[in-house]
């Protein structure tokens, strides 16, 4: 991959779009399509950018990934033969170059429906979800072999290490007494953390895969009444107990609504992602398992920002989001199981 070059200065360059155009040209001849527009460059990140271009059968999108998050390309192949009905199946897909092309799959969930409007449709999202999730279960080797982090629970409390010291060189450099407090508060809970692990690792649920970043923009919504949905944009995904994936849904949603965790809205959209393993174990223990699922999940957040932030500019980056992983740390001490994700 770093030999291809990537990042914003290589993505923005006239010669790396006219080389993704042709490509995109080519395999769109491949399966008897044809552009009839300009490509458009609507995403630019330091870890990945998408293009966009219009054609004879609707808008398609190219996506080229950096190599923290190059193991999306593999995954949406596996995704494609596992669970084709729930995703984005790609027109084409160049491993090497970590670069894909999709069809389009319609408007974000949160694009057609907002506050409450949102807790039907990603309701029915939340079910069809922890079916996807059931049928990748049996491939979380194969996973893992693509590069996916590993935030499993028999590893989990060696990733909270990490965090802990990842979170440390960061205050160390430019963190404030107060954060320094918190950090030692987090870390003094490392043996809580490991208690909650074993539990996790005991508890219904297996392992498979966590989108880790499953908030209403991220699944798309066709039909009439936005029946019809893809989940997408897997590159913070990570292999974990399957009831993590509920923090930031959960969190999302709290926000959206204004509302305390226990309110019966999120309840319902708890329960609704909780029946696709209703065969496991009885309601309560999967309530149980969900709770510690997402408290345990805040590592794995944690981690996920450290890698945002290393990705960046140190001068692109918002002040504010020097404190989040931090805060996802800090979050575990929490009495809401959601706390901030």
């Amino acid at each position: 991959m770093a030999k291809l070059g990537y990042g914003i200065e290589h993505w923005s360059s006239p010669a790396w779009r006219a080389e993704a155009g042709a490509w995109i040209d080519a395999q769109l001849a491949g399966a008897g399509l044809a552009r009839t527009g300009a490509v458009r460059q609507p995403h630019l990140r330091p870890w990945a950018t998408v293009l966009s271009a219009p054609t004879s059968a609707g808008t398609v999108w190219l996506k080229a990934a950096g190599p923290a998050t190059a193991f999306e390309i593999g995954f949406y192949e596996l995704l494609g033969e596992v669970a084709p009905a729930g995703v984005l199946v790609p027109l084409a897909i160049d491993v090497e170059r970590a670069w894909m092309l999709l069809p389009d799959g319609g408007e974000p969930l949160a694009e057609r429906f907002e506050g409450e409007e949102l807790i039907a449709p990603f309701a029915t999202a939340l079910r069809r979800y922890g079916a996807l999730q059931r049928a990748l279960a049996p491939h979380a080797d194969r996973m893992l072999e693509l590069g996916i982090a590993d935030m499993r629970p028999t590893v989990l409390v060696q990733r909270f290490d990490e965090a802990v010291q990842a979170v440390g060189e960061r205050v160390a450099a430019d963190g404030s007494d107060e954060d320094r407090g918190a950090l030692r508060r987090a870390a003094g809970m490392r043996g809580e953390v490991a208690a909650w692990c074993e539990q996790l690792a005991a508890a219904p649920g297996g392992v498979s895969v966590d989108h880790n970043d499953l908030h209403p923009w991220n699944v798309l919504a066709g039909g009439p009444t936005g029946e019809d949905v893809r989940f997408y944009d897997w590159g913070d995904c990570v292999v974990a107990h399957p009831f993590a994936s509920m923090l930031e849904p959960l969190v999302f949603m709290q926000s959206t609504l204004s509302c305390a965790s226990g309110d019966p809205r999120l309840v319902t959209l708890r329960d609704a992602y909780l029946e696709a393993y209703a065969d496991r174990a009885p309601h309560a223990e999967l309530v149980a398992t969900l709770e510690l699922a997402c408290r345990a999940a805040k590592i794995t957040r944690a981690l996920t920002w450290d890698r945002l932030l290393r990705a960046l500019d140190p001068t692109d980056v918002d002040e504010q989001w020097k404190r989040v992983p931090l805060q996802c740390l800090a979050a575990l001490a929490e009495r809401s199981f959601v706390g901030s994700g």
